[in-house]
C-alpha cells in the first residue's frame, strides 16, 4: 500500500511539472500568435502606404461640394491625414469605372483607417468605403519633399488644396511616421512614382 501512495505522489508531482511546462508553451504560443498578427497588420499597412504613394498621379478631383481638390492633400485636410489620387486600380470585372482611385488615410480611436471612393469627382451622396489597417496607433505624421528638396509638413505647401483651378504639383517623396503602442515609431520614406 505504501508503494502505491509513493507512486501516486510521484505521478502527481510529475503531472504538475508537465502541466506547468505545457501551460508555459501554450502561453508563449498565444503571445507569439498575437505578436505575429500585429506585425502582419503593420507590414500590410506599410504596403498600402507604399502602393498608394508610389502610384500617385497628377489628377485633382472635385469634392462633394464641387470644389477643386489638389491631387495630393495632406495633414488634417477634412479630417484626413493624407488624401491622394492614385493609378493602378485593377478592374478585372470590366466595371464602368476609372483605373484611377481617390484614397485617404485617417486615425480614429487609435486605429489607422484607409478610405477610398468609387468615383474621382464626388457628388453629395458619394460614400467613402473604409478599411481598418492597424490597431494601437498613437499618432501618424507625414512629411512631404517639395520640388526644391525641402521638407514640409503639409501639402500643397502654400495653399489649402481647395478652390485652386490649377493643380498643385505632387511631392517628390513622402515620409510616413507611424507611432504604435506595439512597435513604437516606424518611419518609411517612399518615393512618389511619376
Amino acid at each position: 500500500m505504501l508503494e502505491l501512495v509513493v507512486a501516486m505522489a510521484i505521478f502527481a508531482i510529475m503531472s504538475a511539472i508537465a502541466y506547468s511546462g505545457l501551460n508555459n508553451v501554450l502561453i508563449a504560443r498565444q503571445q507569439t500568435e498575437v505578436h505575429s498578427e500585429q506585425l502582419h497588420q503593420l507590414q500590410l499597412t506599410m504596403t498600402w502606404f507604399a502602393r498608394d504613394i508610389e502610384q500617385i498621379v497628377d489628377r485633382g478631383v472635385r469634392n462633394e461640394y464641387g470644389e477643386f481638390v489638389a491631387p495630393v492633400v495632406g495633414n488634417d485636410f477634412e479630417g484626413y491625414i493624407l488624401e491622394l489620387t492614385r493609378g493602378g486600380w485593377r478592374n478585372p470585372a470590366n466595371q464602368p469605372r476609372s483605373h484611377l482611385q481617390r484614397v485617404a488615410y485617417l486615425v480614429r480611436d487609435e486605429q489607422l483607417v484607409r478610405a477610398y471612393w468609387r468615383v474621382l469627382d464626388r457628388a453629395e451622396d458619394s460614400k467613402a468605403y473604409e478599411n481598418v489597417l492597424l490597431d494601437g496607433v498613437k499618432e501618424v505624421e507625414i512629411r512631404y519633399m517639395a520640388q526644391d528638396e525641402e521638407w514640409v509638413t503639409s501639402w500643397p505647401p502654400d495653399a489649402t488644396g481647395i478652390g485652386n483651378s490649377n493643380p498643385a504639383t505632387i511631392p517628390r517623396a513622402i515620409e510616413v511616421n507611424v507611432d504604435t503602442s506595439h512597435f513604437g515609431k516606424i518611419t518609411r520614406l517612399l518615393r512618389v512614382g511619376r
